[in-house]
């Protein structure tokens, strides 16, 4: 006789020794902000590696400027 197979349990446990489920919070702060400083906050994540990526390349482009003008003299 083949071994019959024992039906999967799909409800939670609420025994005395279960796990704990803290509800979840969501904190929300309200600030007063300015038109920039709001921006700011909206796009911080997307203009950050911009804005070093183009001071990287403003520099990579000044040194080579500068290396230039001292091999040329």
């Amino acid at each position: 006789m083949a071994n019959k197979q024992k039906k999967k349990r799909n409800k939670a446990y609420t025994g005395v020794d279960a796990a704990i489920t803290r509800p979840i919070v969501t904190k929300i702060s309200a600030v007063n902000r300015n038109t920039v400083s709001q921006w700011w906050f909206d796009h911080k994540r997307i203009a950050r590696p911009i804005i070093i990526a183009a001071i990287v390349v403003a520099i990579i482009i000044i040194l080579i400027v500068q290396i230039v003008s001292l091999v040329s003299k």
